[in-house]
């Protein structure tokens, strides 16, 4: 008997067959080789402007040679639970180290960021719980919402005066509140109005649970986070952070204090019974921060480059949403367009990606580019002078509406 779908799955396929037909699928692109900045996709070089990996350490010496000790020390992997046969002593290293860096009183360490958050949220909000959060918020928290026994509430995205009229409603309710939101929007590059977050908290006595995947590394002092940034760590009362983007390698991170900590170490499913990092991704991630606390330049040459690409696209007259991170959304607004520019892009030797609804509203599709501290000046360039040649030829819209 054959497998059949309808509905919504139905849908995507055919959507997907026709784009594949029309040779615009932009997804699941084989990377053969990669240099960090450059990729080669069907035998051709492009300039990576589509990854996440913000301070470029993927191909780092230091970082490398870390990874490749690791393996031979410990193998390839810890084949179990870390309740069980997978704790090693690189592990809890590694989450004492992580607790000083992002400020802390203890850390601990999932096998991916999405874990992270299916764990955390289901162990914290309990039936007599609930939480609040923002509609744009990453798929793995509206996720973890659904395992969660309390239920969800959402608020406008990074609108105070909704949120505020959430808790009115809601925190008499309930027995603990938490207040839910990305650290850094993934999509929009949007930060999160925390210091407005922690005067709501503190007003109404609900707690602060911030999902800072594309914060960590990046925003605040050597990248201790958007809590930092805003100098409210004390005030956030769990910061999560992933370990796939600024750190290089796979795996997610919860801190906090050493009560909270400690009551999710023993209450999330995703951390029970999910086997621990791998001793190359743990050995990454600690030599991640070697070199993000002692190289000073890092976080210069990546601002650099954000600044460069900001200012370029505005004189091209492109609109980028007033991100002030690393990632730089082009507004394009139709879905086949998108698709269109991507291939655009990648015919001329540059790899971006595409965001379609559900990812961002309808009629707002973009082409979501991110920048890395190991971009020369001369490759953003030919990035800035490929993209004046897309505006022209497929009439990009320089605004929302237009």
């Amino acid at each position: 008997m054959t497998l059949e779908f309808s509905g919504a799955g139905s849908k995507i396929l055919d959507t997907a067959n026709m784009l594949k037909e029309k040779d615009l699928y932009p997804f699941f692109r084989a990377i053969e080789d990669s240099e960090g900045t450059v990729v080669k996709i069907g035998g051709k070089d492009q300039i990576m402007i589509g990854s996440n990996n913000y301070l470029g350490l993927t191909h780092h010496p230091h970082v490398k040679e870390a990874a490749i000790k690791a393996i031979e020390k410990f193998g390839t992997g810890c084949t179990g639970s870390r309740f069980l046969n997978g704790n090693l002593n690189i592990h809890e290293e590694l989450e004492e180290k992580l607790a000083k860096y992002l400020g802390h009183e203890k850390a601990i360490c999932f096998s991916t960021g999405m874990q992270t958050n299916l764990g955390a949220l289901s162990a914290v909000c309990g039936p007599k719980d609930c939480m609040l959060f923002d509609s744009e918020n990453h798929a793995s928290i509206i996720d973890a919402s659904r395992l969660a026994l309390g239920p969800t509430f959402k608020y406008k995205h990074n609108d105070m005066e909704s949120l505020e009229e959430a808790l009115i409603s809601n925190i008499n309710r309930f027995k603990k509140v938490f207040i839910v939101a990305d650290g850094v929007f993934s999509m929009t590059g949007d930060i999160a109005k925390l210091p407005e977050m922690v005067a709501l908290a503190e007003k109404y006595g609900a707690y602060i649970y911030v999902d800072d995947a594309h914060g960590i590394g990046v925003m605040g002092e050597k990248g201790r986070g958007t809590m930092h940034h805003f100098g409210v760590t004390d005030k956030v009362d769990l910061n999560m952070g992933t370990f796939s983007k600024s750190f290089a390698s796979i795996g997610g991170v919860l801190s906090g204090s050493a009560e909270a900590i400690d009551y999710i170490k023993h209450m999330a499913r995703s951390f029970m019974f999910s086997a621990s990092m791998p001793p190359s991704a743990v050995a990454t991630v600690s030599a991640c921060l070697d070199v993000i606390n002692s190289d000073d330049t890092i976080h210069q040459r990546l601002w650099r480059n954000v600044e460069f690409m900001r200012n370029g696209f505005k004189e091209i007259g492109f609109y980028t949403y007033n991100s002030q991170t690393p990632i730089l959304p082009i507004f394009i607004g139709d879905d086949v367009k998108a698709m269109i520019v991507t291939k655009f892009l990648a015919d001329n030797g540059v790899f971006a990606t595409p965001v379609i609804p559900p990812a961002v509203p309808k009629g707002e599709a973009l082409i979501r580019t991110s920048y890395m501290a190991s971009h020369s000046i001369e490759e953003l360039t030919k990035v800035l002078d490929i993209f004046a040649l897309a505006k022209k030829e497929f009439d990009i819209p320089s605004h929302i509406g237009e």
